[in-house]
């Protein structure tokens, strides 16, 4: 699977996807959907989008990646993960095609996801993709509405070096006839957009209004824009459907979207004494958006526990973080890992001050015993770094 192995088991067409669903009898064709891509933002935006849903009534299918703790919370209703028996029934009734076909983890995954959806009987899912759009194994739905959460370089090697090229990879999953909103401002890649949803006679909308071509990333408050972009949707299915949805309830839904989905790792507290904050920003842009937000944060000394997986622009990353800060490097628990040579190796040519450790508990640790009363402790640079201290 991806989150554990990377690039080789990333799949470049949908055709497993597409069997599996016609073996399974099309179960998303049951429910309406919501289908999310973009760089950065996309699972907040499906989190929020779902929890406005559910305080207006409906009951909701999540379907999101990667998980941080347990694989059941890449799928869930009405913020529930599905159970561990759901997981197990799936995958002995269809053990033998599932083997047969030698499905990845991510079709697999879908497949499971969207059958579950339809015996739960939800009235409509919000389906984040994996990676991607174009070939995402998600990309076999007809949804209501699509949306684009951002554009920024990220899996480069796979979706392409240029932010244009990224573009089209995302703009997969407009589909003909389906609305499309975007969170864009960049007036190249929003005529690109056009001129895509234009080809495929489907709506287009804009979260935001245009800026600056020299303006190299969207709207820096990403939790401000996760959440317009997140009500911005729901506008757009009271205008487009019969969905029912007031404002109150909007309002409330955002309000309410870590208690009603359990979304984690977004800029999350983890404990006061010290003051320890997890991110899971991973990106340049999800770096940069993540150390702008610490300014709002009164802290004397800034203390950073940082790992990563192989496969990203690390130096890119790097480039975003504070020169004054102190760094504890750490190797996460995957296959993936960027080792703790390599890492300090990457930010030594930056000349930032480190502290390497072999694993995050103990870079953590560390942090907290250096960290004075005063001081702040950030841990990023990866989902399995975050994972690991929740």
């Amino acid at each position: 699977m991806y989150q554990k192995i990377g690039v080789s088991a990333y799949k470049k067409d949908l055709t497993n996807s597409l069997e599996l669903d016609n073996y399974l009898s099309h179960p998303h064709k049951s429910y309406d959907t919501i289908h999310v891509a973009g760089t950065n933002g996309k699972g907040t935006t499906c989190h929020t989008i779902a929890s406005i849903l559910q305080t207006a009534g409906y009951k909701v299918g999540l379907y999101t990646s990667p998980h941080l703790k347990d694989f059941r919370e890449r799928i869930k209703v009405n913020g529930d993960m599905i159970t561990k028996e759901e997981v197990t029934s799936f995958v002995s009734q269809h053990k033998s095609y599932l083997q047969e076909h030698k499905l990845s983890f991510f079709e697999m995954t879908v497949g499971m996801a969207f059958e579950i959806f339809k015996k739960r009987k939800v009235d409509i899912a919000v389906i984040e993709t994996g990676l991607g759009g174009r070939l995402d194994s998600t990309n076999i739905i007809t949804p209501i509405l699509s949306i684009i959460t951002s554009i920024d370089k990220d899996h480069t090697d796979l979706l392409g070096k240029t932010l244009s090229k990224i573009a089209v990879e995302k703009a997969g999953i407009i589909k003909s006839g389906v609305p499309v909103l975007i969170n864009e401002h960049r007036p190249r890649l929003r005529s690109q957009f056009k001129k895509i949803a234009k080809m495929r006679s489907s709506e287009i909308y804009f979260s935001q209004g245009s800026r600056s071509q020299n303006d190299k990333s969207n709207h820096i408050d990403t939790q401000v824009q996760n959440e317009c972009l997140a009500q911005r949707a729901v506008e757009i299915l009271r205008l487009r459907s019969d969905y029912n949805i007031t404002d109150s309830q909007i309002t409330l839904g955002i309000s309410e979207t870590h208690r009603k989905t359990g979304l984690r790792g977004r800029y999350e507290l983890i404990s006061t004494n010290p003051k320890v904050i997890a991110d899971v920003a991973h990106n340049p842009a999800g770096i940069r958006s993540l150390i702008y937000k610490l300014q709002e944060e009164s802290f004397h000394h800034l203390h950073i526990v940082f790992g990563a997986v192989k496969g990203k622009a690390i130096e890119d990353v790097i480039q975003h973080l504070p020169k004054h800060a102190s760094y504890y490097l750490c190797e996460p628990n995957s296959d993936r890992k960027l080792s703790i040579e390599e890492l300090n190796s990457k930010f030594k040519e930056f000349d930032l001050e480190t502290q390497p450790s072999t694993s995050v508990t103990n870079a953590l640790h560390y942090a907290k015993i250096k960290a004075e009363e005063n001081d702040l402790i950030l841990v990023t640079g990866s989902t399995f770094v975050v994972a690991e201290i929740l």
